[in-house]
């Protein structure tokens, strides 16, 4: 599998792009427009430039990897790769509409993936005509640092697509587990819950700091379930919330009311400069902000 193609060129696009460009592979990136394709080349070189700076790569490298990447606006340039990963936002009509358009340039046997954090595989792959050649692959952001790649065959998948995605993403220097087509995966059913509960105790009057400090000392988490979430942006993680409360249908997975309101008054976390806590102009948090 020498050369991949990746649809959307975004901040997770771009990140897998780099990342399999950098296992020494040939990448069709594809945007809608060139200033788009100009945008996503840019943030590649970018993070490789904060490599080479910080001493963990070569401008050799770099240059190299740079050259194995390519951008387009012409959908028709992925017909020569046989493995094809979808990266555009996270609405499930705009990937059925985008699986459409790749399914009549890709070639007949090629593979098509879906980078998605918890929409339904087998939803996804009926917008095509081959879903047995349809699978999930879920990077996590920032995709070069982040080891992880969720595997989410769906019901309708066959064994040699599973086992060739699986393959993929050890060849670009990954490690994937296989999870289930059901709401969340495995990462985000576990994760968002244990943050939306921690949300909760904040409602119940519980400082954020105590929060945060009782799980990195208690539990022994890297980051408090507070400052990921402010991390992640709370219209984010209410979205994936609400996405399996509807798709369990188990109060389990309601959302919490404090969690709503911020998302309602626009304090979305560390991007907007206020979330649980109000952060400086280097993104670095001040204080509390309840």
């Amino acid at each position: 599998m020498k050369t991949v193609a990746v649809i959307g060129g975004g901040l997770m696009g771009s990140g897998i792009a780099q990342v399999i460009a950098e296992a020494g592979k040939k990448v069709c990136l594809v945007e809608v427009d060139s200033g788009r394709v100009h945008n996503s080349l840019e943030i590649i070189s970018n993070n490789l430039s904060k490599k080479v700076k910080k001493g963990k790569c070569t401008k050799e490298y770099m240059d190299e990897t740079l050259a194995r990447i390519s951008g387009t606006t012409d959908m028709e340039e992925i017909r020569e790769a046989p493995f094809i990963i979808e990266a555009v936002p996270e609405n499930l009509d705009l990937k059925k509409q985008v699986f459409r358009q790749i399914e009549v340039h890709a070639a007949k046997d090629a593979i098509i993936a879906s980078n998605t954090s918890g929409l339904s595989i087998a939803a996804i792959g009926s917008a095509t005509k081959r879903p047995e050649k349809v699978i999930g692959l879920h990077f996590f952001y920032p995709a070069p640092v982040m080891k992880l790649v969720e595997v989410i065959p769906s019901l309708l998948t066959d064994k040699q697509t599973y086992e060739t995605a699986s393959q993929f993403v050890r060849d670009i220097k990954k490690e994937p587990v296989e999870c289930k087509d059901y709401p969340g995966f495995l990462v985000n059913r576990i994760l968002v819950p244990m943050i939306n509960e921690a949300i909760f105790c904040l409602m119940e009057g519980v400082k954020p700091e105590d929060v945060d400090q009782a799980m990195k000392l208690g539990a022994n988490h890297r980051m408090g379930p507070i400052a990921l979430a402010d991390f992640v942006g709370l219209d984010v993680l209410l979205a994936t919330m609400e996405g399996l409360y509807e798709g369990f249908s188990d109060s389990k997975y309601r959302p919490a009311p404090l969690l709503k309101k911020m998302v309602e008054s626009g304090n979305l976390g560390r991007k907007t400069g206020r979330g649980f806590y109000v952060y400086d102009e280097e993104g670095k948090p001040v204080e509390s902000s309840l």
